[in-house]
């Protein structure tokens, strides 16, 4: 059974979902957890070889996922999102790329014992980060919004130069080392490049063009999209090589920057892909790496190299690169430590090592453990130390996870209130600054602006917020918030208002696919909940302990009293109308009832259904 590729295809990518799931549960570096995954199945169980396994495919596989990956990334990269850092991320994608450069292939040199020719090559090679590393690590960090930023974009953007710097290193090894190659050749690789840009330049007008004028049906965007990414990719490539991911870069640049609807709606298809084939490439590419490879990165020399590339040439190169430029002390310290190589590392390694091995460069045989060593120290290292360093800098996202709520009313106030109370960070956002009148009096936190704009998309930083809560007066705009951000806060955190219509059945349908789950019980609507702030009802809190369960607490409590949610270890869990919530000893229940538990009499609530 082992024999079939069809299996072995199989294996790889539930490896590679598997792993994925679990660092999610239990919050632990994906990478980490797929290189050890990929290197248990391949070289130490021998199960996978998928370099042997899928032949002269394997190479076009690595090259056309990375080639998607990249344009995925590179899809998010909108100019509006760097105001105020763009000086500082050109200035590190430019001239600390080049400094990094410089300084990893005198590492190389005089550390590992390489000669110029392969240094150069090696050094332009390892200032790449890119997608497939940073963005897992942002995932998992929840940094603040700038240097989340700055590490996104470098990680992006500096994938396709590394290869390119690489490539030009060779062309220009090749220049002076054979008399075949002369400035024609050299003139070309550079003319290759600026074609590749151009190219990726008109494959986004072209596709935004025709999806603007209509000439393609909704439900083939995506796949043309795809299809139009591996044109631009491999065309590109095969007149220059390693060009393509320039172009793929450029096109995924342009069209995030054209602002296209179209393109927006289908970003959480392309995020799924990008996902897949990450977790699935990273495991084949560590599958394929043998034996001997690992124990050659036991060599002082590699060992001293990649603790050079971790504490020195990063540091510096980001240190000389930002200065003059708006970034804090700790935001430097972050972006010069956090750089994890990846999937391109790997890939254009290999391609490499085999040409300089050709061109009679013996001591290429050393780039393949090289580069895993630094990839695999930077992925464990980055991945373990980010949390805490942005934590000991206060750049990272402090406290319990967050709940924003839409809608400004007494209610969301009082609801505010009670989560700011608990020390739970909280915001009450509404386009309309009366009703937000009530949240800036109580002093909640509070956010003036269309929630569903553009605008408000690059000037209010959702990391801290797990959950939302749509609970505005309209049940349509709920349903809408709530369905906007699946992509952002996923399905199990948007929650919404009880509907105002009282045949709620005929919406089931609708409310499952598009809305939210349903808070409190029914009949809890709007307008009864502000009514019952209004009329003086109360939020209070309960502590269950073994004196006083959760059953004794249910029989004493008042008819009128709404449960609302529970607090379990600092995590909030609301009462919604199709699921079970369950309190435990030590958990808190928060409820909406009557002053003093029903013994002072509130004031009367007209109209009242409940």
């Amino acid at each position: 059974m082992l024999d079939s590729l069809l299996f072995l295809l199989m294996l790889t990518i539930t490896l590679g979902i598997a792993s994925q799931w679990v660092a999610w549960r239990y919050r632990f570096p994906a990478i980490v957890l797929m290189s050890l995954v990929g290197l248990l199945v391949g070289p130490f169980l021998g199960i996978l070889n998928p370099k042997e396994d899928f032949g002269d495919m394997f190479g076009p596989m690595v090259s056309i996922a990375v080639a998607i990956i990249l344009f995925e990334g590179s899809l998010n990269l909108d100019f509006r999102e760097i105001r105020g850092l763009r000086h500082s991320v050109l200035r590190i994608v430019s001239v600390g790329a080049f400094i990094a450069w410089l300084l990893g292939s005198l590492a190389a040199h005089y550390v590992a014992g390489l000669s110029w020719a392969v240094s150069f090559v090696i050094g332009g090679l390892f200032i790449v980060t890119g997608p497939t590393v940073i963005l897992p690590l942002l995932r998992q960090a929840k940094l603040k919004s700038r240097p989340a930023t700055i590490l996104k974009w470098e990680g992006i953007v500096v994938d396709p130069i590394g290869a390119l710097l690489a490539v030009f290193a060779f062309e220009i090894i090749k220049f002076f080392s054979s008399e075949e190659v002369t400035a024609t050749v050299l003139f070309f690789f550079f003319l290759g490049s600026v074609f590749a840009a151009l190219f990726g330049w008109l494959c986004a007008k072209l596709v935004g063009w025709m999806f603007e004028q209509g000439y393609v049906a909704e439900f083939l965007k995506s796949p043309m999209v795809f299809t139009v990414v591996i044109a631009c990719f491999t065309i590109t490539d095969e007149i220059v090589h390693e060009t393509g991911l320039l172009a793929v870069t450029v096109m995924g640049l342009v069209l995030a920057n054209m602002h296209i609807s179209s393109i927006d709606d289908m970003r959480n298809f392309k995020e799924n892909i990008s996902v897949l084939l990450i977790s699935t490439i990273f495991i084949m590419l560590t599958a394929s790496l043998s034996l001997e490879t690992l124990l050659e990165i036991l060599n002082w020399k590699i060992i001293l190299f990649v603790v050079l590339m971790l504490f020195i040439v990063r540091p510096i190169s980001i240190a000389l690169s930002t200065i003059g430029t708006d970034l804090t002390l700790k935001e430097k310290i972050l972006v010069g430590w956090i750089a994890p190589r990846g999937i391109v590392a790997l890939t254009v390694s290999g391609y490499f090592a085999s040409v300089l091995l050709n061109q009679g460069f013996e001591d290429a045989k050393l780039l393949i453990p090289l580069t895993f060593a630094l990839v695999f120290a930077t992925v464990v290292v980055h991945g373990f130390s980010i949390v805490p360093l942005a934590k000991k800098l206060d750049l990272a996202v402090e406290g319990k996870p967050g709940i924003l709520i839409v809608g400004g009313s007494s209610f969301s106030t009082a609801l505010a209130k009670s989560f700011e109370e608990l020390n739970i960070s909280t915001m009450v956002a509404d386009s309309s600054w009366e009703r937000l009148i009530t949240a800036r009096k109580a002093g909640v936190s509070s956010y003036h602006g269309e929630i569903l704009s553009e605008h408000t998309e690059y000037h209010l930083d959702y990391t801290p917020y797990e959950q939302l809560i749509a609970m505005t007066e309209i049940d349509s705009y709920n349903a809408l918030v709530c369905t906007n951000f699946v992509p952002e806060f996923g399905r199990n955190n948007l929650y919404q208002l009880c509907l105002h219509n009282d045949h709620i059945d005929d919406l089931e349908d609708l409310v499952h696919t598009i809305g939210g789950k349903i808070l409190f019980k029914k009949g809890a609507t709007w307008e009864e909940l502000n009514k019952r702030v209004e009329c003086g009802h109360v939020i209070r809190k309960t502590k269950l302990t073994e004196k006083y369960t959760y059953k004794q607490y249910l029989a004493e409590r008042n008819d009128d009293t709404i449960l609302l949610y529970i607090v379990k270890g600092g995590k909030v869990t609301f009462y919604f109308q199709e699921g079970e919530v369950n309190p435990e000893i030590g958990d808190l229940v928060v409820s909406l009832g009557p002053p003093n538990n029903g013994k002072e009499k509130p004031k009367p609530i007209v109209g009242s259904k409940l």
